[in-house]
C-alpha cells in the first residue's frame, strides 16, 4: 500500500493537503547533524514539489523519550531551515511564521511541517 511517504535512511517526507511533512527518526544533541542528513534526502530521492515563492509557516517538533536532550532549539531550527531551503522554498527569509517545540513523545523524532501562509486560515494553528 502506498502511504505517500518517500524514504531514505532516517528521513521520510510526503506532500498533501497543502503541506510538506518531513520526519527524521532518532535524536542527537548535535543540531549540525541534521542539515546534511535532510539535505541529502532532498537531493537524492525527493521528487515532490519544487521551491515556491511567497511566505511560509514552518513547524518543527522534536519528540523525545525520557529526559529531554540538551539541544538548543534555535540551532535545530537553523539547521533544518538551511536543509530544506531550495526544496520547500527558495530562501529561509520566506519563513514568516516559525514554531519550534520540544515535547515528550512515544519515540525520538523530529517532525517538520511546511505550509504556505496563504493556505492557513487566519489566526489558526498549523494543523486544523
Amino acid at each position: 500500500m502506498d502511504d505517500g511517504w518517500t524514504s531514505h535512511g532516517k528521513v521520510r517526507a510526503r506532500e498533501g493537503e497543502g503541506a510538506i511533512e518531513v520526519v527524521i527518526d532518532g535524536l542527537t544533541t548535535q543540531a549540525k547533524y541534521y542539515k546534511p542528513l535532510i539535505y541529502e534526502f532532498f537531493r537524492k530521492v525527493w521528487r515532490g514539489s519544487r521551491p515556491a515563492w511567497g511566505e511560509f509557516a514552518v513547524e518543527i517538533r522534536m519528540e523525545y523519550v525520557g529526559d529531554p536532550p540538551w539541544l538548543d532549539l534555535d540551532n535545530l531550527a537553523k539547521a533544518i531551515l538551511d536543509a530544506i531551503k531550495g526544496y520547500a522554498f527558495h530562501d529561509d527569509a520566506q519563513v514568516a511564521r516559525l514554531l519550534v517545540e520540544r515535547a515528550a513523545g512515544e519515540r525520538e523524532r523530529i517532525t517538520v511541517t511546511v505550509r504556505k501562509i496563504s493556505d492557513l486560515p487566519m489566526g489558526r494553528p498549523f494543523h486544523p
